[in-house]
């Protein structure tokens, strides 16, 4: 018993489907040769019951290995099985013709003779639900069906049964091949439809992966893109500090050794996952860094008692902001403004020095990348907005809101 537990649960839950769907039909095939063969022992002689049985199975076993193959087909690993459809369908032509023919020139009774019609009715039913396995236009699968009922009918009435009879016929193939074939295309649909949810599932993770990587690259930018900014900005200073003899190029190359060694940090904090920006950290470096490369930095408002959602949101947003600032543009002055209106924290960050080209800000060079769009995702995650345009008179301005759990009303300044 451990070997078959094993075999099926080594299998994907698509196989497993497909698998089920598989012995269905082969038990199908069963029912077919107990439903239809075997009753005949009973009711017939021996000779003609052994015979019939014979035609039956090997009705049967031609069903199985049709579904099989049709199921390979409808999976797209081996063509469509057209000989053995067409194979199929003549057995069952041939198996329905005998039976008649046992009905007709048999040993008589009504056993007999029910028998025959029973095997007559119950291969063309099974006959034309396993061909449907192998056609997948509904007209044609309806057309398979009907012809075997107008078969059924068109045969059976010329050899003398009553007209009531005959349609009675006719009606039993039709509701057994369409019972028989809205199974077999509906357990086709349940299959593909299992492997198109996994193949989806399998996207999403794969997606997911992907965002992550996208999520954490943009993490990178903005942790690496700022404290790179300075690093280049300060090494520069430190360098012409040196050939001038200033002793100030150590305290330079200190501070870029102390960035650096703050940058891994950080990047150890981003793989771990671990790293929330501080809103109030963030505004003093943002100062620090844009006075360091001379622009006028100008900071109010008091981010002090904010959610921790909030600041860390927030936070990269002056991350960000301040790294455009000194990469775009040609900024002389910079206004970072946090305050609170209607029960909302409004962030807004403006630079001039940004020289208007056909009427687009070459400065808000952000806006067209992948920084904005990363913002824009940390801030919907704590249902805020962000904006980020010209402002006229060669201004730039970005301006994050995030509503806050409470209102607050008063507007606290900070002057820098």
């Amino acid at each position: 018993m451990r070997r078959p537990q094993r075999w099926w649960r080594g299998k994907s839950t698509p196989a497993k489907v497909e698998t089920y769907t598989r012995w269905s039909f082969h038990f199908f095939g069963v029912i077919e040769f107990l439903v239809l063969g075997v009753p005949g022992f009973a009711q017939i002689g021996p000779r003609l019951a052994a015979g019939l049985s014979l035609l039956v199975a090997a009705h049967a076993a031609l069903c199985m290995l049709v579904a099989s193959r049709a199921l390979d087909w409808t999976r797209g690993r081996s063509p469509q099985p057209v000989r053995l459809l067409w194979t199929l369908a003549g057995l069952t032509a041939v198996i329905a013709v005998g039976a008649i023919g046992l009905a007709e020139r048999g040993p008589g009774g009504p056993d007999a003779e029910a028998t025959a019609w029973g095997v007559f009715g119950g291969v063309l039913c099974f006959g034309a639900g396993m061909i449907t396995l192998g056609v997948h236009n509904r007209r044609r699968v309806v057309s398979v069906v009907s012809g075997f009922a107008f078969g059924a009918g068109a045969v059976s009435f010329p050899l003398g049964r009553p007209g009531l009879e005959s349609l009675m016929t006719a009606c039993f193939v039709l509701l057994g091949g369409g019972f028989l074939a809205f199974t077999s295309v509906f357990s086709v649909w349940l299959l593909n439809a299992v492997y198109q949810l996994d193949e989806a599932r399998e996207t999403r993770a794969r997606l997911a992966v992907a965002e992550e990587r996208l999520r954490f690259g943009r993490d990178l930018h903005d942790v690496m893109g700022r404290n790179l900014a300075v690093i280049a900005l300060k090494s520069e200073l430190a360098v012409q500090l040196s050939r001038r003899g200033r002793p100030e190029a150590v305290e330079q190359m200190i501070e870029v050794q102390r960035i650096a060694q703050e940058s891994q940090r950080e990047v150890r904090d981003v793989v771990r996952g671990y790293r929330e920006a501080d809103l109030e950290a963030e505004l003093a470096g943002a100062r620090g860094v844009l006075g360091a490369a001379g622009i006028d930095c100008e900071v109010r408002g008091d981010p002090a008692g904010l959610p921790a959602e909030v600041q860390s949101a927030l936070g990269w947003v002056v991350r960000e902001a301040t790294t455009n600032v000194l990469r775009h543009g040609d900024a002389g002055t910079c206004a970072v403004v946090v305050r609170l209106s209607e029960g909302r924290v409004v962030l807004t960050v403006e630079n001039d020095g940004v020289p208007e080209t056909a009427g687009t800000p070459a400065g808000a060079g952000a806006s067209d990348g992948s920084g904005l769009a990363g913002l824009r995702e940390r801030l919907a995650a704590v249902d805020g907005t962000l904006e980020a345009g010209p402002a006229g008179g060669g201004v730039f301005r970005l301006t994050a809101e995030v509503p806050l759990p409470l209102a607050a009303g008063a507007v606290l300044e900070v002057a820098s």
